[in-house]
């Protein structure tokens, strides 16, 4: 069945009128005629009764405007769904991210997102280290990324979001805590609580940190993850240097501060090279338009 002609016949079945229907569908009213004789003669039914003076639905046609609704009406829907996904409005975006980024930046990510395009749907892979998510970049498996630069590997390009300074976390009770002003050659005796991931950039900062203020960091323990870490301080085992994000997850038992000197770590979204998906690209432009960073290293600092 030809798509025009159904709804040519919805017009006529509207108006019960081939004159005005022509008129709304910009058609001579012979062939609006013509084509209404070809639905009803590949049907082999009637649809309209015909008298000079009035046009009215058969049973057969009354059916017919009802199904010609849905089925026209679902097309419709189907085209619109279609544009939205070519112009990334539309679809499932799989999100990875960082473990100090679910809690620092999901929520912010997730509201822009609900308010901006919401047509689409993330699905969340969580505390996953900036190596783990370039491989998965690379695998497929998810379609953008939240993690700190720079890059793990070919294949795999950077767009700025955040610059995180490292803050302090401090048992609570910690001398440090009353100090007015902290600076990294004030941790120089402090046994440190680190992450345990051999690839982990957070650690490689606090490591540049600590050296360019003459000391090698006292790695007292290693802790898994960021809530892991922070109650470790909490018990008082050591002290720790993270982003500045780690304040969204508040603990009972652990103060931050500012340390003059302690540097900052980057945060970016990645995305394959050749990556086509218009959803990712519009997600990426969205994200960074609304980012107050500027740049991001592409390469690990001398």
């Amino acid at each position: 069945m030809d798509l025009r002609h159904l709804r040519y016949f919805t017009t006529v079945a509207e108006t019960c009128h081939f004159g005005r229907a022509a008129e709304r569908l910009h058609v001579a009213q012979p062939a609006l005629s013509q084509a209404i004789r070809q639905l009803e003669a590949e049907l082999g039914v009637t649809l309209f009764n015909r008298t000079t003076r009035q046009v009215s639905l058969t049973p057969a046609g009354e059916f017919l405007q009802t199904e010609a609704a849905r089925i026209l009406g679902a097309l419709d829907d189907s085209l619109r769904g279609v544009r939205r996904i070519a112009a990334g409005r539309h679809g499932l975006l799989r999100l990875g991210l960082t473990g100090t980024s679910s809690f620092s930046h999901l929520p912010r990510i997730a509201r822009l997102l609900k308010r901006e395009l919401p047509g689409v749907a993330l699905e969340i892979h969580a505390d996953l280290l900036t190596s783990e998510q370039c491989d998965a970049l690379r695998a497929g498996t998810i379609d953008l990324g939240v993690l700190r630069p720079p890059a793990a590997g070919e294949g795999i390009e950077l767009s700025p979001l955040d610059e995180e300074p490292l803050v302090l976390a401090v048992p609570a009770d910690h001398r440090l805590v009353a100090e007015p002003v902290i600076a990294m050659a004030d941790l120089r005796a402090e046994p440190f609580i680190v992450y345990d991931a051999r690839q982990s950039v957070v650690n490689d900062a606090v490591t540049r940190a600590c050296r360019t203020a003459g000391f090698v960091p006292h790695r007292e323990h290693a802790a898994p993850g960021t809530s892991v870490l922070l109650a470790l301080v909490a018990a008082g085992l050591g002290v720790s240097l993270v982003p500045a994000g780690v304040r969204s997850l508040p603990l009972d038992g652990v103060v931050f501060r500012d340390v003059a000197d302690a540097g900052s770590v980057g945060l970016a979204l990645g995305r394959r090279a050749d990556e086509d998906n218009p959803l990712v690209n519009a997600v990426v432009a969205l994200l960074t338009a609304t980012s107050g960073a500027a740049s991001v290293p592409t390469e690990e600092p001398a």
